[in-house]
């Protein structure tokens, strides 16, 4: 038996003991094999907020620019498409959080209802989205900071973010969730406050005026145009799955995880549908947008501007280096770093990873080698004048083609071992959900497809080496379940 598979010993540190138990219905991770060692603390209100942080309710103020371009003006229509989508994606994930409510997401999904070797590489490839996307978003706070206040330099900001979100997240998943709280109110004040200042302006005069042409365009229209618009505006959805990776962590039943879920992306996407709508009407030059893009990354805080003047386009601007800086980050890290410690305990990374904190409760090591790669990999894109865009590709690209396995695994779990005859959630739902995302995928930025190619091959030859020196986990088989 490999030393994945603890002992279930009440006496031991981090088992399962009072008040750390699921609710009743709810599957233990002892019943997979491996010991109770994060905290059960989250209730399904905490794992909602989680959501929506790390989705940010703000998050289309930082790449509003570049989806109006990609999509020809129709942003809203853009968003609602990649709503749509991520909800397949986000109906099978609640499936297979049920069927199995252990951290690790996509990876302990297809590993499970696939086969291993599966699981590895879907792991592999959401590990481009976790582990690249703090570096992404702690690079896009510090350049905005810089913009606003220009003495201190992109590192110095990209250093402070890193080390704050560290140490919140150091003190436990309970603080974490506490702070998640405080900056979702922060940002849905910031967010009303455009709304009704906008929602005025465009009643007053300002900016086009009421139309539907940001939804949707005769003239422009097409699905290419469209599709490969949301394969940029994706980026603001992803997060809903991160509230996967906190199932060891989750107090009541495991259909809070699913629901959790779904409920963060309708609330989400009903946001970020009716922010773009109103930000698209504002803006001042729209076929300038279109055909020079956003390369300053500044055409939301200029339609902000035009509703409300120069002070509501400064706080548009501070409320998304801090969203994306500080609150999105947390979350990004705390799932990234239970991404890597559900790998490591199955030894498919290496063990230092599993390293659990004895009083905190939370995977100390993963969480500092997260902060350390998001510091090296921001420093090193702020040399490059394409960092933001590359970075953000990247992210995509590992994230949709792990949710391509996880549609794959609720088709073969469900329907092939389980003998379900749930038509619809079990192989409607999977089946249209994969081919959204295969058609977003093709339409992705070239750089993009050849780099997560690479990746995806690093993974295979990794995952063969892994295979060939014995440390393929011993999953236990579901009949012994």
């Amino acid at each position: 038996m490999s030393d994945h598979r603890p002992t279930h010993s009440p006496d031991l540190p981090g088992s399962t003991g009072a008040g750390s138990v699921p609710a009743a219905g709810a599957a233990g991770v002892e019943e997979f094999g491996y010991r109770q060692e994060l905290k059960r603390s989250l209730t399904f209100t905490d794992l909602l907020v989680y959501g929506l942080v790390f989705m940010v309710p703000i998050a289309p103020f930082g790449i509003f620019g570049g989806v109006f371009q990609a999509s020809g003006g129709m942003v809203a229509l853009a968003y609602a498409i990649g709503g749509l989508a991520m909800a397949f994606t986000a109906a099978s994930y609640s499936q297979m959080s049920r069927a199995f409510p252990m951290a690790g997401s996509v990876y302990t999904y297809a590993g499970r209802g696939i086969a291993q070797p599966v699981g590895f590489i879907a792991g592999w490839m959401i590990l481009l989205d976790y582990v690249l996307v703090p570096a992404l978003l702690y690079l896009i706070a510090a350049i905005a900071m810089n913009s606003i206040v220009t003495s201190v330099p992109v590192l110095v900001w990209l250093i402070g973010f890193v080390v704050l979100n560290t140490v919140v997240n150091y003190f436990g998943i309970e603080f974490t969730a506490r702070v998640n709280k405080i900056m979702l109110v922060g940002e849905l004040i910031v967010l009303a406050i455009f709304l009704v200042i906008g929602v005025v302006a465009l009643a007053s005069g300002e900016g086009r005026g009421f139309d539907f042409s940001p939804i949707y365009d005769a003239d422009a229209f097409s699905l290419e145009l469209v599709f490969g618009a949301v394969s940029v505006a994706v980026l603001s959805f992803l997060g809903f799955d991160g509230i996967s990776t906190l199932a060891e962590e989750n107090r009541d039943s495991a259909r809070s995880i699913g629901k959790a879920m779904i409920a963060a992306l309708a609330l989400a996407g009903t946001l970020f549908i009716v922010q773009t709508w109103v930000a698209a009407l504002l803006v001042p030059d729209p076929d300038t947008l279109i055909a020079e893009g956003d390369a300053a990354g500044t055409a939301f805080y200029d339609a902000a501007e035009v509703a409300g003047g120069a002070w509501l386009g400064t706080l548009t601007a501070v409320a998304t280096a801090v969203a994306w800086g500080f609150a999105n980050s947390l979350v990004a890290q705390a799932a990234t770093s239970r991404l890597l410690f559900a790998m490591a305990r199955d030894r498919q990374l290496p063990g230092f990873l599993r390293q659990v904190h004895p009083t905190r409760r939370v995977p100390v090591n993963a969480t500092l080698l997260v902060a350390a790669v998001s510091l090296l990999l921001g420093w090193y894109m702020t040399t490059r004048e394409d960092g933001i865009t590359l970075l953000s590709t990247l992210v995509n690209f590992g994230a949709l083609s792990a949710f391509l396995l996880l549609h794959v695994s609720v088709v073969v779990h469900y329907v092939g071992r389980q003998r379900s005859r749930n038509w619809w959630l079990h192989l409607v739902v999977p089946v249209l959900g994969f081919a959204i995302l295969v058609y977003v995928v093709v339409n992705a930025q070239v750089t993009a497809q050849r780099l997560g190619f690479v990746w995806l091959l690093i993974g295979v030859a990794l995952m063969v080496f892994l295979v060939a020196t014995g440390r393929k986990p011993e999953i236990r088989a579901e009949e012994e379940l």
